[in-house]
């Protein structure tokens, strides 16, 4: 019984890991970031100082809210491993979970700030370097895609 338990989580885990494009330090990330700003939000409305509700307090409805962003966000690494596929790049996730990282990191010190807990300017430095990151890429996708636009177009040399 033990095995058979063992087995059917390997396998859900396995195809959880294929489908978001590996478990590696990127969506480690993410999925970390996530939870701490699950849990950051959390702990605000406890304290009766969130933004999500009417009287900043805990908000059922606002939590479900949160948690359906947060798998849209899993969905949207779905699309970009998807993407990074199609044309054999390997970039594109990567530049999704960063963006997504600056997103969560960014509601953490929101949520944080609300508590009144103050951050590290280390922190602050970290959100403007994953920012700078995240544009790079960006950029960098936003070229190839011209690129390949281009090719279709018959505008390439070669």
């Amino acid at each position: 019984m033990k095995e058979n338990i063992c087995t059917v989580i390997g396998v859900i885990g396995g195809f959880f890991a294929a489908i978001v494009g590996g478990w590696d330090s990127a969506l480690i990330t993410l999925v970390v970031f996530m939870a701490v700003d699950f849990v950051t939000g959390f702990v605000s409305a406890t304290m009766g100082k969130s933004k999500h509700s009417s009287t900043g307090k805990l908000s059922s409805k606002a939590g479900w809210v949160g948690l359906a962003k947060k798998f849209c966000v899993v969905l949207m690494v779905v699309v970009a491993v998807r993407i990074d596929i199609l044309l054999g790049t390997t970039y594109i996730r990567d530049a999704t979970c960063i963006g997504f990282c600056v997103n969560e990191l960014l509601s953490i010190v929101e949520n944080a700030s609300l508590m009144g807990i103050p951050f590290p300017e280390a922190i602050k430095k970290a959100i403007d370097v994953l920012q700078k990151k995240a544009g790079r890429v960006n950029s960098e996708a936003e070229d190839i895609l011209e690129e390949l636009e281009d090719d279709d177009n018959g505008d390439s040399e070669t």
